[in-house]
């Protein structure tokens, strides 16, 4: 520790920020078990037991909103894990470094694009006031008359994730251009030699030498399944489709908070946080017992 005390104290802000914004909230969870109102301290609440949570678990609106949940979450899990991937395995490829960052860079770009704007592009695109893909539909004769995209429920869900992917492509591909960087270029000389081509290299040498970085992101990936956030579903979403638009936070948001019932929305918060943790343990359990190998 004195050796590296350097290097510990750069880690103190990072400590701390994670133990006063992920620790410290974690004493609000008594809100759950209580009928929470907030002119009293919390200590002097009244205790309902878990009330709530049987409130949560009978009400067939938390069903449709987890639905939404999980299916938004594995869209994007797989799109957001393959699409990178086969991204980084082809800007690996290039050779000219000028055209290679300069094509790096232009990806990494929308993901400092804030969800606002990109809503408002999405919209615009998608408009049947001349929105671009109608328009082009429209001059290939697929469709004769403009599609209203964003009042159609069930093409919601694709395209949260495809806009999803424009933006966090680039951003996605970083670690793992990082991993590839990593690989002994011997492995590739020898498979040069042996008369393998660039696709058999990609298969056996560069996903194999990636496969620990993919694991560890994958299985942290799964215990977000369930807490995705709402930005995107909040801004792209409408009443049209609020039965496939809405997510376990904006239920939390929409029926807890913005009713006042403190504790219920509590109650969501912590049925996502014990549930991701379950699947992370899961996870790592089941890649465990495949690989021998452990993230945990």
């Amino acid at each position: 520790m004195i050796e590296h005390r350097y290097l510990y104290l750069m880690s103190l802000p990072f400590v701390a920020w994670i133990i006063v914004f992920s620790y410290v909230p974690i004493w609000g969870w008594l809100m759950a078990f209580q009928n929470y109102k907030p002119r009293f301290s919390i200590l002097n609440q009244q205790w309902v037991g878990l009330d709530n949570f049987f409130e949560l678990f009978t009400d067939e609106r938390f069903y449709l909103v987890l639905r939404n949940t999980l299916g938004m979450s594995i869209m994007g899990l797989i799109v957001s894990f393959t699409v990178p991937i086969i991204f980084a395995l082809f800007i690996n490829e290039i050779k000219n470094q000028f055209f290679k960052r300069s094509i790096q860079t232009i990806s990494y770009l929308p993901h400092f694009v804030s969800w606002v704007v990109v809503s408002g592009m999405v919209y615009k695109m998608l408009s049947t006031d001349g929105g671009a893909v109608n328009q082009l539909l429209m001059a290939l004769h697929i469709i004769d008359a403009p599609i209203q995209f964003m009042a159609k429920g069930e093409w919601f869900w694709g395209i949260v994730t495809a806009s999803d992917a424009w933006k966090e492509t680039g951003w996605n591909s970083i670690i793992f251009l990082a991993a590839m960087a990593g690989i002994d270029q011997e492995q590739y000389e020898a498979a040069t030699v042996d008369g393998a081509g660039r696709f058999r290299k990609m298969w056996h040498i560069t996903l194999p030498g990636i496969r620990t970085t993919f694991m560890v992101l994958f299985i942290l990936s799964i215990g977000h399944l369930i807490s995705i956030g709402f930005e995107k579903q909040f801004l792209l979403g409408n009443p049209l489709v609020s039965n496939y638009s809405e997510v376990l936070e904006l239920y939390a948001l929409n029926y807890g908070i913005n009713l006042s019932r403190y504790s219920y929305g509590t109650a969501i918060g912590i049925f996502n946080s014990v549930v991701s943790i379950i699947l992370v343990f899961a996870a790592n359990y089941i890649y465990k017992r495949i690989t021998k190998e452990s993230v945990i």
